[in-house]
Order: structure tokens, then C-alpha cells, then sequence
């Protein structure tokens, strides 16, 4: 990107006296569309449901009882 000219006469958009005009060529400071540009997906409400959660219990509760017999199967 170059450097402006500081030189006015050069300066794109200034009027005869080196200054900005009412009206000018600057750019607005910030983009005239608000909003989003697409549809947003509609929010989740639950995650997770009952039986997936019963199932990962389930499975807990197996490995845990699993693990404690194979500790006693070899303490004995």
C-alpha cells in the first residue's frame, strides 16, 4: 500500500482549497448492511437425552465392577 501524497494538489477529493468538501469522496466509516448474511440453525435445547445417558451409567458401572473383580481376582 503507498503512502498519500501529502502534496494537495495531487490529494484525490479536495476542493480548491485543500480541504475535505461537505460531500466528498471519503468512504462512509462503517458498511450500510446490518444484520447477518444467511439464516442462523436453529439453537439446540437439549444435548443430551435420557437413554444416552443411562447407556454411558451403563457402561461405567460395568468397567468399574469389571475392573474391581479383576483387582480381587488377583489380590487372591
Amino acid at each position: 500500500m503507498a503512502t498519500p501524497d501529502p502534496e494537495p494538489r495531487h490529494t484525490p477529493g479536495l476542493d480548491r482549497r485543500g480541504t475535505l468538501p461537505d460531500t466528498g469522496d471519503t468512504p462512509p466509516a462503517e458498511g450500510g448492511i446490518s444484520g447477518i448474511s444467511h439464516p442462523e440453525p436453529e439453537e439446540v435445547r437439549r444435548a443430551w437425552g435420557r437413554w444416552p445417558a443411562v447407556v454411558i451409567v451403563l457402561a461405567a458401572v460395568a468397567v468399574s465392577v469389571m475392573l474391581i473383580g479383576m483387582i480381587v481376582a488377583l489380590s487372591a
